[in-house]
């Protein structure tokens, strides 16, 4: 290799459109997923205090909302149910009167194009908030499988695009991929949060989502922050029950494990850049410590530079309106 002074590596980074040439990792609206929340009512737009600038909408609301981001050219969504019911076998999860369901027709009907991923899971709807069935104190694996099958069969029957079980139940995707094609949804795609650890990061979800367990955590079934290897084992299990994309959750402090998935597995990998994430970086703006947009592209370009295909982040919305994509 030639040495200094004829190799000058600041030649390909004195011209802007020079370095966005030569750039190893892109980032665009079309690597973006944008989550929404949401509810029963009319006409609602209720501000979530823990995720600054994002709501829980009715769906007249969220229809008005994807509106805007569908014209400023984000073209898939992530959807999470907060019902007005609960229970302890998380009924109004998979009702098709539900209101995940109700929402998918509506987007679907207004928006054919949009890709409409909806998350699979029970805390949101369980009265315990736990990701399955409780007895005794106890999450129940295997009963709790049968739940998550009929909401994704739900979900594909109201128009979902692609089903995302964020349980980490053992078996959950084999389970799914059995109901979807028993039920004629055999081309529906199944995107698997296989590597969720427990996170401190997922706490302003929680509050949007209402979806706090009433009693103990959920270590018992999310994965300790301590290991990588599980994680690979995860998305392997996952991949052969028939994942057809898997997911890494959180991601900022996980990037090893998301490097590390992009180069073992061929499936498309994605990055959940949960709420903690978002909650820190808007913090940050408020005491004016750091540029916002700059932080958020670091972050995402990392993300990308650490291997995820695509990213589902709360600041899709920003970066759209930022219009620097």
């Amino acid at each position: 290799m030639m040495k200094f002074p004829a190799l000058r590596s600041r030649r390909l980074r004195e011209n802007a459109v020079l370095r966005k040439l030569v750039s190893e990792t892109h980032l665009g609206l079309q690597h973006l997923v944008m989550p929404y929340f949401v509810r029963e009512g009319k006409e609602l737009r209720t501000p979530i205090r823990a995720l600054p600038g994002l709501y829980q909408f009715s769906i007249s609301g969220l229809l008005k909302d994807v509106g805007e981001l569908v014209r400023s050219g984000v073209h898939s969504i992530l959807l999470f149910g907060v019902p007005s019911e609960k229970d302890s076998l998380a009924r109004s999860a998979y009702s098709s009167k539900g209101i995940v369901q109700k929402a998918v027709r509506a987007l679907k009907k207004e928006f054919p194009n949009l890709l409409v991923i909806t998350d699979v899971c029970l805390c949101a709807y369980m009265d315990h908030g736990h990701c399955g069935i409780v007895h005794n104190g106890r999450v129940l694996n295997d009963p709790s499988l049968k739940l998550l099958a009929k909401i994704a069969v739900s979900h594909a029957d109201a128009g979902a695009d692609v089903v995302a079980p964020s349980d980490m139940m053992d078996g959950r995707v084999a389970a799914i991929r059995k109901a979807l094609d028993a039920n004629q949804f055999s081309d529906i795609p199944i995107l698997s949060y296989a590597a969720k650890y427990t996170s401190s990061f997922y706490g302003p979800f929680r509050e949007a989502a209402g979806s706090s367990p009433k009693f103990s955590d959920r270590k018992g079934y999310q994965m300790n922050y301590a290991n990588r290897q599980e994680a690979m084992k995860e998305i392997a299990m996952d991949i052969e029950e028939g994942a057809d994309m898997v997911m890494i959750k959180p991601a900022l402090a996980y990037l090893d494990v998301i490097h590390e998935a992009s180069e073992r597995f061929s499936v498309p990998i994605a990055a959940y850049n949960v709420s903690g994430e978002y909650a820190m970086v808007s913090a940050s703006e408020g005491l004016h410590l750091f540029p916002e947009r700059d932080m958020v592209l670091e972050i995402l370009t990392a993300i990308r530079r650490a291997g995820a295909d695509f990213i589902i982040s709360y600041h899709t919305r920003q970066l759209a309106e930022w219009k620097i994509m």
